[in-house]
């Protein structure tokens, strides 16, 4: 299994961050990658069982994947598991008060299920991962942003 960790200070409040980190409304117009999202469940809001396909720009290419919130904890954490190309993914999104604003932080971590997908960890793994810490940190980034923004409007 391989993982990273990227964490992003934010001036926002954390209720501020965590209504863009759950308004699947938002997020193509929050987070530059994201092209289109599509829920697939019949819940309303977000929480435990939200399940949505993401259509995204990943290493200069389109990905849509399907994911689903299999742990929920109003306004501090979420995690998301997916399966696509042999491989397990599991993420999870968090915030936390940090000196006068918050804390963002995600974690994600890949487990290749296949003999292929584990060859592909063995030799390429390490490039991979590097790739994905940094659309993780952008991905913070753009979510603070849009959060500091919010909140200078208040």
């Amino acid at each position: 299994m391989q993982s990273v960790s990227v964490n992003q200070e934010c001036s926002a409040a954390p209720e501020v961050v965590w209504t863009l980190m759950t308004d699947m409304d938002t997020w193509v117009g929050t987070v530059e990658a994201i092209e289109l999202v599509e829920r697939l469940d019949d819940n309303e809001g977000f929480g435990l069982g939200t399940r949505w396909r993401e259509t995204r720009t990943m290493f200069g290419r389109t990905a849509t994947e399907v994911m689903e919130v299999t742990e929920y904890e109003e306004g501090k954490r979420y995690v998301t598991l997916a399966e696509s190309h042999g491989a397990k993914y599991r993420s999870e999104m968090a915030v936390e008060a940090a000196g006068e604003g918050s804390r963002l932080s995600m974690s994600f971590s890949s487990e290749p299920q296949t003999f292929m997908t584990k060859v592909m960890a063995a030799t390429v793994g390490r490039l991979f991962m590097s790739s994905t810490r940094k659309a993780i940190a952008k991905d913070l980034e753009d979510i603070a942003a849009v959060a500091e923004k919010s909140s200078a409007g208040d």
